[in-house]
C-alpha cells in the first residue's frame, strides 16, 4: 500500500484539486492519504476530512514539523511526499511504486517537471529559461513538489529535521544511482506571477538552503547536503545555448539580488513564506 504525505498550511484554493487527482488513481491497491494541516486557518482542513481521507492538524505553521506528524500516520509505502499545489497525473502512483520496485539501486524518485510560465513577465519567463535546463532539476530530487521513497529509503533518516529545506535534505541522503527521475510522469509547477514574488521565493530558498548546508557541515543533520553549482547556469545551459545569453544575464541579475536580500536578517514566524500568486484561480493547471 503507497502513502502519500502532504503538508497542507493555508492550501483550500489547491488541496481539493491535489486530493481529487489522488483519489482518481488506478493504483491497483489501496492509497493511504495524510493530510498534515498546520497553522491552518481557513477551510483546508474541511475541504480534506470531505474527501474522506486522513488527516492530522498541527497548531504551529511548520512544513517540517506537519511532515514528521503525517509521517507517523501514514501506513505504507513507498511513502511519497506532495506539495499540496502539485496534481499528480493518472498513472503516476502506480509507476512510481513499481519503479522503486524494479529500479536496481534506486530507492528514492521524483517526476519530471514542466514549469508553467504562461502570462507571466518575461523577467520571470527568462529565469525559467534557464532554471528549468540546470542539471540540479534534471537530477536531483528538490523542485518537483513530489519525492517517492522506498521504505529502505525512509530507513535512512528517523525525522525531518525542523528547517525549511526539506526537499535538499531528502536529496542530500541519497548517492546519484540511488536516485532516479522517472520521465513518463510529468508534474506542472507554477511558476511565480510577478518578478517580485519570484525574488520573494528565492531568498526564501537560498536562506532554507544556507541553513541545510551549515547544518550538515557542524553534523546537525545527518545528510552531506550537496553544494551549490554558481556556474552551471553558464557551463551547462547558456555555452551550449548562446541563444540563451540574454535570459542568462537576467538569471544571474535574479539570482544575485536574491542572495543579497538573503543575507537580511528574516522575519521572525515566516516558516511558511511562499508565493501566494500560484495559489489564485487563474485557470486550470497546463491548459
Amino acid at each position: 500500500m503507497t502513502s502519500v504525505v502532504i503538508a497542507a498550511h493555508n492550501e483550500a484554493a489547491v488541496i481539493g484539486r491535489c486530493l481529487d487527482a489522488l483519489l482518481r488513481q488506478d493504483t491497483g491497491d489501496a492509497l493511504d492519504i495524510t493530510v498534515a494541516a498546520n497553522g491552518c486557518t481557513d477551510a483546508t482542513v474541511n475541504l480534506a476530512r470531505q474527501r474522506g481521507v486522513r488527516v492530522v492538524e498541527v497548531d504551529e505553521a511548520n512544513k517540517a514539523m506537519a511532515l514528521n506528524r503525517g509521517d507517523l500516520a501514514a501506513d505504507g509505502y513507498p511513502r511519497i511526499y506532495l506539495d499540496a499545489d502539485i496534481e499528480v497525473p493518472p498513472g503516476a502512483i502506480a509507476t512510481f511504486s513499481v519503479v522503486l520496485v524494479t529500479a536496481g539501486s534506486a530507492v528514492a524518485a521524483a517526476p519530471r517537471r514542466r514549469v508553467d510560465v504562461r502570462g507571466r513577465p518575461l523577467i520571470v519567463k527568462a529565469y525559467f529559461a534557464i532554471n528549468s535546463r540546470l542539471p540540479a532539476f534534471q537530477q536531483g530530487l528538490f523542485g518537483r513538489g513530489m519525492i517517492a521513497l522506498s521504505e529502505r529509503a525512509r530507513g535512512r533518516f528517523e525525522r525531518f529535521p525542523i528547517m525549511v529545506a526539506d526537499d535538499l535534505f531528502l536529496d542530500s541522503l541519497f548517492s546519484p544511482t540511488e536516485k532516479i527521475s522517472i520521465d513518463s510522469v510529468e508534474v506542472v509547477v507554477a511558476a511565480p506571477w510577478r518578478t517580485s514574488d519570484l525574488i520573494r521565493r528565492l531568498v526564501r530558498v537560498r536562506r532554507g538552503n544556507a541553513a541545510m548546508r551549515r547544518a550538515g557541515r557542524e553534523g546537525t543533520v545527518s545528510a552531506r547536503v550537496r553544494d551549490a553549482d554558481r556556474l552551471a547556469w553558464l557551463r551547462t545551459v547558456v555555452l551550449p545555448r548562446p541563444y540563451l545569453a540574454p535570459a542568462g544575464l537576467v538569471y544571474v541579475l535574479i539570482t544575485g539580488l536574491a542572495a543579497v536580500l538573503a543575507r537580511r536578517k528574516p522575519r521572525l514566524g515566516n516558516d511558511w513564506a511562499r508565493d501566494e500568486t500560484t495559489r489564485l484561480a487563474r485557470g486550470p493547471v497546463g491548459e
